[in-house]
């Protein structure tokens, strides 16, 4: 089992209090998908809680002892497999996991694809966490990228701690929801000038702009954005509010 927890990137949550602080963030309904689900005790607190659960466990055989644990409650699946290579369901759902740090992005990056996901709840890397959710003072091109489409959260921390085997750093929760009702309507031209501001020159987010657009000062003026700033201390609503100005 040591070995198969090196492999998978395994640290199993054993903080009761941690679990509950999960499950309250996420307030489970409905379908959730769950990566990663190790030994089950986020999974059997999410199905007390209400819900369906559909878990991804990668190792075979957590997956199988998950399988034959729960065979008696209607409301969880286990699913032997990767949970970013898996297809999501046309139905709306949610994803709530402790998912490994090294899995994060693959993990983040499916859920921000998946049509139907109407939440997810995650626990992550503490530093993974506080970067997208800009508490940093910075913000990431992700976070900035998605914001049309999605909130970010910096939820409860999690000591190190609270698992096993000890990982060395601290965690987080990490809230992302998606919006009722996109803040643009014109996605692709909202991520081309988010990723010409980030890939920029000069620095600020002026100069990596004017060469592209008309009216930057204007725009920039309109959002709140001092002609030096640097592309990252950007808020994501300023990064709305210059391209709603730039292409009105």
């Amino acid at each position: 089992m040591a070995r198969n927890r090196r492999v998978f990137s395994q640290n199993f949550l054993t903080d009761r209090h941690a679990l509950d602080l999960i499950v309250k963030a996420a307030e489970p309904e409905g379908l959730i998908l769950e990566p990663g689900p190790g030994e089950g005790v986020l999974t059997r607190a999410l199905s007390h809680a209400g819900a369906s659960v559909i878990a991804y466990e990668i190792d075979p055989r957590l997956a199988a002892r998950l399988a034959a644990s729960t065979r008696d409650d209607p409301r969880i699946q286990v699913r032997r497999g990767d949970f970013a290579r898996a297809f999501p369901p046309r139905e709306p759902f949610a994803v709530v996991g402790n998912i490994p740090y090294s899995a994060t992005s693959r993990i983040v990056g499916w859920c921000l694809r998946a049509p139907g996901m109407t939440a997810a709840t995650l626990l992550t890397q503490l530093e993974y966490a506080r970067k997208r959710t800009g508490d940093y003072g910075r913000w990431s091109l992700l976070t900035v990228a998605s914001w049309p489409w999605y909130g970010w959260r910096l939820g409860d921390r999690v000591s190190r701690r609270s698992f096993h085997p000890v990982p060395s750093v601290d965690s987080a929760i990490l809230r992302i929801e998606r919006r009722r009702r996109p803040l643009v309507r014109d996605g692709r031209a909202y991520r081309e000038l988010v990723e010409l501001g980030f890939r920029g020159v000069g620095g600020s987010v002026r100069a990596s702009l004017r060469p592209h657009y008309r009216g930057v000062d204007a725009a920039l003026a309109a959002a709140g954005i001092g002609r030096d700033t640097v592309v990252g201390y950007v808020h994501p609503d300023q990064w709305v509010t210059l391209f709603l100005r730039l292409h009105q």
